[in-house]
Formats: C-alpha cells, structure tokens, sequence
C-alpha cells in the first residue's frame, strides 16, 4: 500500500500537535479526518476559541469530529464512516478500546518522554524538574493501560542545563513529528518490531508525570537552589513557578518566575528570605544557596526583567517570601 492510499484518522488538541499533522498532510500522506476537542470560551470575553489542531484542519480543509464523549454511538458511527487504516494520536486524551481498536493497522501514540519513563500528562515539565540530562519522543501502539503499549520507535535528545520547557517542548515537537512519519513508513514497509516496555525496565521507579496543578508550580524555598532551579525551568514559560511577596504592611503580591540563575553558597538566612539592591538584583534564599530571579511577572502585570521590574516597584529586604 502507498502512503497516499492508507487512510489516517488523526486524533490531537494543542500546538504540540498540529506540527505533526502538518508534515503528514505536507508529505501527502492521506489524512481523512482529525479528531480534536469540542470548542471552549476562552478569555474575559469567553468568546468560542478553536483548538490549533482545528484551526490547522479547518484552514486544510480536513473534516473535523469534536465528540464530547468518546464512547458516543453518533461519533463512533461518525467515525468508522472514515474507514480508517491506522489511527495517530498526539497530545490528546485518553482512548476508549472501541476507538483504538478500530483501524485494522491499529492506532499509535507520540509521547513526549522515553516510555516507561514519565507516563501521564506533563511528561516535559516533569522531566525538566526532576534535573534529567535527556528525554525523548515514543511512539507506541495504545492498549488498554495509558503510555503502556508497546513500542515501536524512540528518539533521545539532551536536555542543557539552561533550557526551559518551552525550548524542550519545541524541540520535541518537530523531532516527534519527523518520527510520526517515519513510523507510519515503516509501519507500512511492514519492517516495525515492536517492544514491550516490562523489556525496558531496570528495576528502579520510573518516575511519573502526572497533570501540572496550581499547588504544582509552588515555590518551596525549604530545598536546595538546584531543585528550585528545575522547578522554574520546569514551568516556564507556562504555567510558571510562582510564590507571594508579603510587604511589611501585609499587602502580598502573587509573583511568577520566568526565568532564574542559582548561586550555591554556605549562609544562616531563613529559606525564602529575600535580598535585593532595589535596582538590578533580587535574590531569594534556599537551603544550600540563592536562587537570582531574572525575569518575572506580578500579578495583574506583563512580565518583566529584574532591572525593569525594580524601576518601578519599590522592594526592599523587609518583604517576606512565602
């Protein structure tokens, strides 16, 4: 079978996904439709906002589902009257077994870590934060347990001691995108092996990566500059790692941080003590060092350098970081 006679049934939701989607259509591989999530109101107008991979499909002219229930008998109906061959999924929910064992190639998943490491919903930020030095892109082909099937291809890349999730995330998302396509191509050369993922476990947790919460992102000043460190690199530049300045007449301020550099040293100041010169520096204490705030937003303002911020916004050291 030629890639333009296999017919794809695409399933995804944000950014992450639209560039994969983009190279299939552009390669001429024969998307019959994309399945994204139903419209939502977004905003202080809560106007209707299409998902970028609806956006993508609607300005491609590629039929669009957008069931609210995945078992519905309308979409299921809706859904095999596209007779797909193989189905791929990225960066969307979780598929009911009726869905992903429609096509009779089978649907694959691109995750966003190396399987089994970091199953769940926010495997780059977790990654990020927990220091890893790598991660990668899988596919796999979906079963019953969510991020368990087997796999069929993995990639690695580095993580630098200065990237953030949102350079990592980019990064991921045109690598993954590449190896959708491979996957399809060997899936269809009939040449794929795929793995069982017990085959790669060594024994030691695997880390998880469960959904990113507001208590997630946090700051808690009781541990080391390193670990809070990965912590903002981890959620920036969304949601971002945040906590609340307390001014000496109790008036706080919620404050996210974009952007740090830490300075590990010996000192006796309380954790979350804050230092600053009220013009250019603005350091807060960790257990083992101090984490530089660079860039940083308060609440109901645009985010800042520290330099900027501190032109207009008079801090001093008797604010309590909480």
């Amino acid at each position: 079978m030629e890639k333009r006679d296999l017919r794809i049934v695409y399933m995804g939701t944000p950014e992450f996904a639209v560039e994969s989607l983009r190279l299939l259509v552009e390669r001429g591989y024969n998307v019959v439709a994309v399945v994204t999530m139903p419209d939502k109101p977004a905003g202080r107008g809560h106007k209707i906002q299409f998902s970028p991979v609806k956006q993508y499909a609607l300005a491609h002219q590629l039929p669009v589902l957008q069931p609210e229930r995945l078992k519905d008998p309308a979409f299921l109906d809706a859904l095999r009257e596209y007779r797909a061959d193989l189905q791929i999924v990225v960066a969307f929910r979780m598929l009911p077994q009726v869905v992903w064992d429609m096509p009779p190639m089978g649907t694959f998943n691109l995750h966003a870590s190396l399987l089994p490491r970091y199953r769940g919903a926010a495997p780059i930020n977790w990654a990020i934060i927990n220091g890893e030095k790598e991660t990668g892109i899988t596919t796999f082909f979906l079963t019953h347990e969510i991020d368990t099937g087997k796999i069929i291809q993995q990639k690695r890349i580095a993580i630098a001691d200065t990237d953030n999730v949102g350079i990592v995330h980019d990064k991921l998302m045109v690598l993954g995108a590449e190896m959708v396509c491979e996957t399809v191509d060997n899936i269809l050369a009939g040449t794929i092996e795929p793995v069982a993922q017990e085959t790669l476990e060594d024994g030691s947790p695997l880390p998880p990566a469960p959904k990113i919460f507001k208590e997630t992102c946090h700051i808690d000043w009781h541990h080391t500059v390193e670990q809070v460190y990965n912590l903002v690199r981890g959620l920036s530049p969304y949601p971002a790692a945040w906590c609340e300045w307390v001014a000496p007449d109790g008036q706080e301020v919620g404050v996210k941080i974009f952007e740090a550099s830490r300075h590990e040293c010996r000192h006796d100041l309380a954790p979350g003590t804050l230092r600053t010169d009220g013009k250019k520096s603005i350091e807060i204490a960790c257990t083992d060092g101090f984490l530089r705030i660079e860039s940083l937003q308060l609440s109901g303002k645009k985010r800042l350098s520290t330099e900027e911020l501190l032109r207009g916004f008079h801090l001093s050291d008797e604010y309590v970081v909480r």
